[in-house]
């Protein structure tokens, strides 16, 4: 399954680090768009590029009325680590049992040294207020994928 720009983004609800839980619908109601970006493992080094990326600029995509999730299969004690130790700004959401990774088909095989095997592809999707879904990228690469995301979102 793939997700394409235009189509209604699934909803999902999902826990956060701290053990709350939020749901997709409910962040748009309040009025903001949704970054909701997938990658493979907190503290390997492109996942902490994109990551600090990601804090970086999050004052940028707060002001332009986006809210950012980053999401993995790792544990909630794993994402506490990542997030202390880079100092993350934005939420990171626990999917061990991979539920989100395949509701919006991230959850992929993947081919490395001849072996075949599933694993996360990291993707990015924006989702507007509405539900719909603005900007999908699948299989982006961790360096340079913020800036790219925010020319294309006309965040500065």
């Amino acid at each position: 399954m793939t997700l394409e720009v235009g189509e209604k983004a699934p909803d999902f609800e999902a826990e956060l680090t701290d053990g709350s839980t939020i749901r997709l619908s409910e962040v748009l109601a309040g009025g903001q768009s949704v970054i909701l970006y997938f990658y493979p493992k907190d503290s390997t080094p492109g996942c902490t590029t994109q990551a600090c990326d990601f804090r970086d600029e999050f004052e940028a995509f707060e002001a332009a009325g986006y809210r950012v999730f980053g999401v993995s299969k790792d544990s909630a004690r794993s994402h506490e680590r990542f997030i202390t130790k880079h100092g993350l700004n934005f939420e990171l959401i626990v999917d061990s049992e991979i539920v989100l990774h395949r509701l919006y088909g991230v959850w992929r095989e993947k081919m490395n040294y001849g072996r075949t095997y599933l694993g996360v592809s990291r993707s990015t999707f924006v989702i507007d207020t509405d539900g719909t879904l603005v900007s999908v990228g699948y299989n982006v690469r961790a360096k340079g994928h913020v800036e790219r995301l925010m020319r294309e979102l006309g965040v500065e």
